[in-house]
C-alpha cells in the first residue's frame, strides 16, 4: 500500500509539474509541448487488484533539432502481491537534414521487476524518414545500429552485443476527436531480438484533456534458463492531460 501512495502521489506531481511546465512562457516560445497520462483501477470482492500506470513525454523542437524524453511506470497486484512493475525511460535527439530525412541518437532503459531481463539498456544512432505526410496522416521510418546490454534478472548475469535498431511510427487523425497511433521498435542481435508494438486511440474531451486506450505487446526472442513466457501484453485506460 506504501508503494501505491507513494506512485499515486508521484503521479500527481507529474501532471502538477506539467501543468506550471506548460504554463511558462519562457519555455513555451522555444518550442516545447508534451502530454501526462495517468490510469488507475480498483477491484474489491473475491479479489482485490490495483492497477496503476503512467507515462509521461516532453518534446522540443527547433528549426534544426527536435529533442524527446518519456518515461512510462506501470504496477499491479492482486489480493496484496505485487505481480508487475515496471520502469521505462527514453530520449532521442533528431537533427534535420531536409524536410524529410534527419538523423538521429537515442537511448533506451527498461527495468522490469518481474521480467526476464531487469535492466534493458540500448544505445543507438542511425537515419530516419518521413515516409508519409499528409492533413490527417503521418508515417516514418527509422533504421540505425547500436549496443545493447542485458542482465538476467534471477541471475544477476550480464551480456553486451551490437543491435541493429528497426522503428515504424503511425499517427493517424481517423476523426476530428480520434488520433490513432502505432508505433513497432525492433533492436535485433545475435543473441536476442527485442520487439515491442503500441497501438492506442486517443478521443480528445477538449483541447487539453483525453481519454487513451491503448494495447502494448513486448516480446524477447532469447530468455534466460528457466523461464517461459516470451511475450508480455497490457491493455490500458489512461486520463490524457496535453500541455
Amino acid at each position: 500500500m506504501r508503494e501505491l501512495v507513494k506512485i499515486l502521489l508521484a503521479g500527481s506531481l507529474l501532471l502538477v509539474a506539467a501543468g506550471a511546465f506548460a504554463q511558462d512562457e519562457e519555455a513555451a516560445k522555444y518550442g516545447w509541448e508534451g502530454k501526462g497520462e495517468f490510469g488507475f483501477v480498483s477491484t474489491t470482492g473475491n479479489t482485490d487488484s490495483i492497477a496503476v500506470n503512467m507515462k509521461l513525454e516532453f518534446i522540443k523542437t527547433t528549426e534544426t533539432w527536435r529533442h524527446r524524453f518519456s518515461g512510462t511506470a506501470l504496477m499491479t497486484s492482486e489480493d496484496g502481491n505485487k505481480d508487475n512493475e515496471r520502469y521505462t525511460f527514453e530520449a532521442q535527439s533528431d537533427r534535420k537534414l531536409s524536410d524529410a530525412s534527419y538523423v538521429f541518437g537515442s537511448l533506451r532503459w527498461d527495468s522490469d521487476k518481474f521480467g526476464s531481463y531487469d535492466p534493458q539498456m540500448s544505445v543507438t544512432a542511425g537515419y530516419g524518414h518521413q515516409l508519409m505526410k499528409s492533413e490527417k496522416h503521418e508515417l516514418k521510418g527509422e533504421i540505425g545500429a547500436g549496443y545493447r546490454k542485458l542482465e538476467e534478472r534471477e541471475t544477476g548475469k550480464s551480456s553486451s552485443e551490437p543491435i541493429l535498431r528497426f522503428l515504424l511510427d503511425d499517427s493517424w487523425q481517423v476523426l476530428e476527436s480520434t488520433m490513432w497511433t502505432n508505433r513497432l521498435l525492433v533492436e535485433t542481435g545475435s543473441d536476442n531480438t527485442f520487439t515491442q508494438f503500441n497501438t492506442a486511440a486517443k478521443i480528445a474531451m477538449n483541447d487539453k484533456f483525453a481519454v487513451s486506450i491503448g494495447f502494448e505487446v513486448r516480446n524477447n526472442s532469447k530468455l534466460p534458463p528457466g523461464d517461459s513466457e516470451n511475450t508480455d501484453t497490457i491493455t490500458t485506460v489512461n486520463l490524457v492531460y496535453n500541455f
